[in-house]
This record gives C-alpha cells, sequence and structure tokens, in this order.
C-alpha cells in the first residue's frame, strides 16, 4: 500500500498532478473565443433580445444615461457668439471629398463679385459680414446650410454682368422644334391663347407668390415638424440645383414662348429687354408695375431652360410629400399647378418643366440616399426624436458607429443620435442573419414608421422577427422547423 501511494513520487516531474479545469480569468472581451452554451433557455431567448432592445433605445444601464445621450442633443440649436469655437471645430474637422463643396461654393463666389461693378469697400464688407455670420455658431448653424442658396442668388443677380462677347449663342429655335416633335404642339401657346382675369390670378398664385415664398415656409414646416437635420439637407439640395440651373441657362441660353409670340423665329441677342409675358395682366388688374420692371430687367431673359420654377416646385413637393404623406395628393397638385401657370403665363415650354423635373428628381434621389434623416410617423414635432437614421445606410449613426459628434457629417453640421449603436456592434466574423443585426437599416427603418417593435408585420414576414436562426422556430419561406442551436457566450449580453 505504501508504494502504491508513493508511485506518483517515483515518476517526479514527467507526469505532474492533475488540476480540476477552472475557467480562465479574463476580461469580458477575451471570451469571445470561447465556446459555451448560451445559459438562456431558448424559449425565453426571444424575450431577453425584446428587452435588450427597449433598454438600447431607452439608454437605461449606460454610463452616464440621461446626461451624455439625452434625447435633446439631436434636438439642441447653437447659442454661442464665441467664433472661436467654430475655429477649434475646424482644426479638429475630418476632411472628406463632401468638403470640395465649399470650394466650388467659393469659386462661384468669387467669379460672381469680380464680375460685379467695381465697389472695393461693398464687396469687402459683404465678404467680412459672411465670414462673421459662419463662424458665430449661433449663426453658422442657419447660414451655413443654405450657404448655396446665397452663392445662388448672388450668382444669378450678378451674370447680368458677364460680358456679351463671352456668351454663347442664343438658341431661338430648338425649344420650339423639341415642343412639337415631343408633344406635337406647342403647348404653351395653346393653353394661353385664351385668357381671362380669373385665369391670370390662378397663375399668379403661384408663379408669382409661391415660387417666391414657398422656399421659406418649406423650411419652416421642415425645421419644426421633420426629423432634425431635414432643413438643411434641403437647403442644400434646393441651392444647388438653382446653381446648377442658372449655369446650364448661362451656356444654353434658349428664347422662351414670349419671345417667339413678340419677334417669331427671328434671331435674338444680348441687351434685348426681358418681358413679363402674362404677368403683365396682373400688374394692369392691381394697379402696379411690379413684374413688368422686374422681368424686363431680368439678369436672364433667355434663361428658358430648364425652368427653376418648375424645379423649385417639385423639389419642395417631393421633400414635403417624403416627411408627409398624409399630404402627398397636395404636393401633387401644387406641382401640376405651377406647372400649368408657367405656360399659360407664356413664361415657359413644356420641354422647360421637364428639365427642371430631372434636376429635381436627381437632387432629391441623392439627398435621399444619402443625407436626408428618415421621418418617424409617429412624431409631431422635432422634439420628440430620440435618434435619427440619415439615408439608406446600412448603419446608424451614434457614439459607437460612427460617434456622438459635431460638424463631420457630409452636410458640414452637428448630429447625434440616441445609443443605437449597441444594436449594430457584431462579432468578427459574425454575419448578416447575426441577431445582433436587429438595428439594420431595413428593420429600423420599418420601426421608425410605427411597425410592431419586435414582431413581423403582414406585408413583410420575418423581417423583425425576434427569433433567430439559432433557436427552435419555422422558417417562414420554406416552411421547415428548424432546432435549436448551442450559441456562444458572445451572444449573452446584458446592457451597459
Amino acid at each position: 500500500m505504501d508504494a502504491i501511494q508513493e508511485f506518483p513520487a517515483v515518476l517526479g516531474p514527467s507526469v505532474p498532478a492533475a488540476k480540476p479545469k477552472m475557467l480562465p480569468l479574463r476580461w469580458p472581451g477575451a471570451l469571445a473565443g470561447l465556446k459555451l452554451s448560451n445559459p438562456i433557455p431558448p424559449n425565453y431567448r426571444s424575450k431577453a433580445r425584446k428587452l435588450r432592445l427597449r433598454l438600447s433605445l431607452s439608454g437605461i444601464g449606460k454610463p452616464n444615461a440621461g446626461t451624455q445621450n439625452r434625447p435633446d442633443d439631436i434636438t439642441r440649436l447653437q447659442t454661442s457668439f464665441d467664433p472661436r469655437e467654430s475655429i477649434r471645430l475646424l482644426r479638429t474637422r475630418t476632411w472628406t471629398l463632401w468638403d470640395l463643396q465649399y470650394i466650388v461654393l467659393a469659386g462661384y463666389i468669387t467669379f460672381s463679385l469680380a464680375i460685379l461693378p467695381s465697389a472695393p469697400l461693398i464687396k469687402m464688407g459683404a465678404v467680412v459680414l459672411g465670414a462673421l455670420l459662419l463662424l458665430m455658431p449661433i449663426t453658422r448653424q442657419f447660414f451655413l446650410p443654405s450657404l448655396p442658396i446665397w452663392t445662388y442668388l448672388l450668382y444669378f443677380f450678378a451674370s447680368r454682368f458677364i460680358a456679351p462677347e463671352y456668351r454663347p449663342h442664343i438658341w431661338v429655335k430648338v425649344l420650339p422644334a423639341l415642343e412639337n416633335v415631343m408633344y406635337g404642339a406647342n403647348l404653351s401657346n395653346i393653353l394661353s391663347a385664351h385668357t381671362h382675369a380669373v385665369l391670370d390670378i390662378l397663375a399668379w398664385i403661384p408663379y408669382g407668390v409661391g415660387h417666391f415664398a414657398l422656399p421659406a415656409i418649406c423650411s419652416g414646416f421642415l425645421f419644426l415638424f421633420a426629423a432634425p437635420g431635414t432643413t438643411p439637407v434641403f437647403a442644400r439640395a434646393f441651392g444647388y440645383m438653382s446653381i446648377a440651373g442658372v449655369t446650364i441657362q448661362l451656356i444654353f441660353p434658349c428664347t422662351p414662348p414670349w419671345y417667339e409670340k413678340l419677334h417669331g423665329l427671328e434671331p435674338a441677342h444680348y441687351g434685348m429687354p426681358g418681358s413679363p409675358a402674362g404677368l403683365r395682366r396682373v400688374d394692369e388688374l392691381f394697379g402696379v408695375d411690379m413684374y413688368t420692371t422686374s422681368f424686363t430687367t431680368a439678369p436672364l431673359p433667355f434663361g428658358a431652360f430648364p425652368s427653376l420654377h418648375a424645379g423649385d416646385a417639385i423639389l419642395e413637393a417631393l421633400f414635403m410629400q417624403y416627411c408627409f404623406p398624409r399630404f402627398r395628393p397636395f404636393f401633387i397638385f401644387y406641382s401640376v399647378w405651377i406647372c400649368w401657370s408657367t405656360m399659360y403665363l407664356n413664361h415657359h415650354y413644356a420641354i422647360d418643366l421637364v428639365g427642371g423635373g430631372i434636376m429635381a428628381a436627381i437632387a432629391y434621389y441623392i439627398s435621399r440616399t444619402r443625407f436626408l434623416p428618415r421621418p418617424q410617423l409617429d412624431k409631431t414635432t422635432r422634439w420628440e426624436y430620440e435618434y435619427v437614421e440619415y439615408g439608406d445606410r446600412p448603419r446608424i449613426y451614434d457614439e459607437e458607429s460612427a460617434g456622438a459628434y459635431y460638424g463631420t457629417n457630409a452636410d458640414g453640421n452637428a448630429y447625434g443620435s440616441y445609443g443605437l449603436g449597441l444594436l449594430t456592434h457584431r462579432r468578427p466574423g459574425s454575419s448578416d442573419s447575426d441577431e445582433w443585426t436587429l438595428g439594420s437599416s431595413s428593420s429600423f427603418d420599418s420601426l421608425s414608421r410605427g411597425d410592431t417593435l419586435c414582431g413581423s408585420s403582414s406585408s413583410t414576414p420575418g423581417i423583425l422577427s425576434p427569433t433567430t436562426p439559432n433557436d427552435d422556430h419555422v422558417d417562414v419561406w420554406s416552411k421547415v422547423r428548424i432546432g435549436a442551436k448551442d450559441t456562444d457566450a458572445t451572444e449573452v449580453y446584458v446592457a451597459r
């Protein structure tokens, strides 16, 4: 018996004494390589995921919850007048290719100021005032997104001073020919052949009033009732589309329908006055001389194509119907209304309206797919938003995926979100079918529009289903029951 007890000692160090296996003491991040079974029973995993989703949306369990990532972080406005804050922001800014837009705008501003009549003190004062408005945070948040609009206005009114020897040939026959080829007739001449005072007023309301007032009205509605960040995207889309429209009008000048009525198809030349066309009847009706003078001295009397009246109205309608789909029929009606008025007043051909509509559609498509915040139809005002999703991107901006920071997005404005990065976090090597992709673009787009929080809708079965392929469930497409699988320890999640 003593020999048996001394047998391990005889073997010496070659056979060490067996020790009980213990779980190594590691940080939670090091447990990703361990294969452990999920301690949560399969029947309760869906409930755990639902609870985790609600906790991440509400911010419970996160450090400094309720102070660092408050809902008002994405809706608050800057109130500081200190330009040094903007300078510090520029020093720490991560520059991207989208920032080339400011170089382009600077080029348009420089060109416009250069062709304006000599007034160095006024020009220098305008530059200093503009720089001050862009540096003070309280004014920068409004003037920086609207900088393309101010650039467009300066560019449009300064274009009258471009010397005729640098301007291209004026096309007189192109638009009437395209009108006859596409429609078989001149729609503008047909619609303007029969006039009446009531029709004049109906055409004047959108063309002479709505065109100038609606951009500000739409901006106000988008600021108050749409998702935070919608108004800056609208302002940029509006400004860049208008700049592109004026550039096309300068490169490809064409005569409008009123020129054909006054001069036929005779060649046009620079220096000829413009015409108010049908708006002259409105001036006579009200006893004023507003449109007659303004259109006679217009900077671009031969800027028929494309029609910015139609382009602006269609762009406004697209943005408004996206944010307020309940009123989509009214927005469509207004677009048709202003298109009719431009032809009735003899200011545009139908082909001009098509060109403006195409430009508006392009500007809206780029804005929606990359920059436009997604509306949440259960929210009434901007101050009810707790998080924001931008464009059609597959990830959601927040402090973990892109950072809750200010001034580094493509729009140049401050924006943040409310803890949705926890739902997009995935361990290395995981696929799109992992349960941590509940916060993907498609799922939260449905969630933000009022669909069930953690359940599939009738139109899209399984998209928001709380059951993952690791659970015992029936596949909605193949109708085959899939058994429960063992999962690793990374599926056990505790909200921070």
